[in-house]
């Protein structure tokens, strides 16, 4: 252990790392002096500098608060700076409203208005399907283009006049198109808005058939079938596929049931042999 900066340490590849009663210090430090400078901005007049200094205190005081909750979102794969900047939002909003009298430790306070202010901006501002900038350029001007052309022709614009306008290929504008709707969902289970009774999306979907599993198994089987004599072959196709009782099968054989039965033992018998099978 080695000091460092006031604070114990522990060395690890030769780069000194905080242990967890630094960090708890720190968290200590940090609560102990946004909690006197409360105290301290509750005693000044809103709009005078020396507010607005102690304010711009308590927001980097508490930013690693922010950031600590910024990376629970770290897995959305958007710039973890412009989910810090949204996150440091919802301190000033918190710290705005925060009432040091009711005794409520801040970050306890202000942690829902941190994440409901991150969320809110995934929900209002993240795409669905991120594409490449190019086409992100092209869908704005699509957009604008679409609205001038639409009041001066007063109807819709069709491709061609829009990829005219901007002096693009078709293609070009068909493909910024698809890039919009990335801002945009459907539900699966919400019906279309058509008169014509179109299913919903969902049910128009593809699915899974059960019936597929079946042609595996019974490839499967018609391989170990075929490894038997000819009658054992047919006795295992009148139990298990015909679903015949062992007495049914001696009946329509002329066998005995215990002679069947002896057969159906032998018949798992020698597969077992050769293949690996539960019975």
């Amino acid at each position: 252990m080695t000091a460092l900066a006031g604070y114990q340490v522990r060395r690890r590849g030769g780069r000194p790392v905080a242990t967890t009663q630094t960090r708890e210090s720190r968290g200590a430090a940090a609560r102990a002096l946004t909690h006197q400078l409360f105290e301290k901005i509750d005693r000044l007049e809103p709009g005078t500098a020396e507010h607005a200094r102690v304010r711009g205190e308590l927001i980097e005081v508490n930013l690693p608060l922010v950031r600590y909750v910024a990376n629970r979102f770290r897995s959305r794969n958007e710039p973890m700076d412009d989910v810090v900047q949204v996150g440091t939002i919802g301190l000033i909003h918190a710290i705005d409203r925060f009432d040091n009298s009711r005794g409520i430790q801040f970050p306890t306070f202000a942690m829902p208005t941190i994440i409901g202010e991150i969320r809110r901006y995934f929900r209002d501002n993240v795409r669905t399907v991120h594409v490449p900038r190019r086409l992100h350029e092209l869908w704005v001007q699509i957009h604008g283009t679409t609205e001038e052309l639409t009041l001066s022709l007063g109807r819709n614009p069709t491709t061609g006049e829009i990829a005219e306008r901007l002096g693009v290929p078709e293609e070009d504008v068909l493909a910024g198109t698809e890039a919009g709707r990335s801002y945009r969902v459907a539900s699966l289970e919400a019906s279309q808005e058509r008169e014509d009774g179109t299913p919903a999306l969902g049910e128009r979907l593809g699915h899974d058939d059960p019936g597929m599993d079946g042609v595996e198994h019974r490839s499967l089987v018609r391989h170990l079938l075929v490894q038997l004599p000819e009658r054992e072959q047919r006795i295992l196709l009148l139990r298990y596929y015909r679903n015949l009782t062992q007495s049914q099968i001696s009946a329509e054989l002329g066998l005995s049931q215990m002679h069947v039965s002896r057969l159906i033992s032998r018949s798992f018998s020698r597969l077992r042999a050769t293949n690996t099978i539960d019975a």
